[in-house]
């Protein structure tokens, strides 16, 4: 699927002009989608982590923000050192990695072990937005009814 156009969606809904923002964002290609790599996983119903390979980076370099429905991950190294490197195959180059998160999606936790960044993320639902039994109350007639033959 190259091509998405949302016209005929925009005819019917109203409130969902963030998801096609999100979803043309996402179609068009960029120089640096591809560092550093990274994995989306869901590792319950409501939890998910997102793991970054950084290698050459410290806990130190990076920084994570989450604001409104956004995480940005930000890495720069310091200083490089008084290193002539003859061959440099581990990229150490700043990045930017933004993650657009549904509603209601918190950052529990991150860790940096071996060179993986991981952040641990949970769907937090309100207790407003979440399912509730509705009792159902009687007439009033009915209540006197039932009071008569007791």
């Amino acid at each position: 699927m190259r091509t998405f156009d949302p016209t005929p969606l925009w005819r019917s809904t109203v409130g969902f002009d963030r998801l096609f923002n999100l979803i043309d964002e996402s179609m068009r290609p960029s120089a640096e989608d591809n560092y550093p790599p990274y994995n989306i996983a869901r590792t319950g119903e409501d939890r998910y982590e997102i793991v970054l390979a950084l290698a050459g980076f410290t806990p130190e370099d990076i920084t994570i923000t989450a604001e409104q429905n956004v995480l940005t991950v930000e890495g720069r190294k310091a200083d490089m050192g008084e290193h002539q490197y003859l061959y440099q195959g581990i990229s150490s180059h700043p990045f930017r990695r933004v993650f657009n998160l549904a509603d209601y999606i918190e950052v529990k936790s991150a860790s940096f072990e071996g060179g993986l960044l991981r952040i641990e993320l949970v769907r937090e639902l309100p207790e407003a937005m979440k399912p509730r039994r509705i009792a159902i109350n009687r007439s009033a007639a009915e209540q006197i009814g039932h009071k008569k033959a007791a």
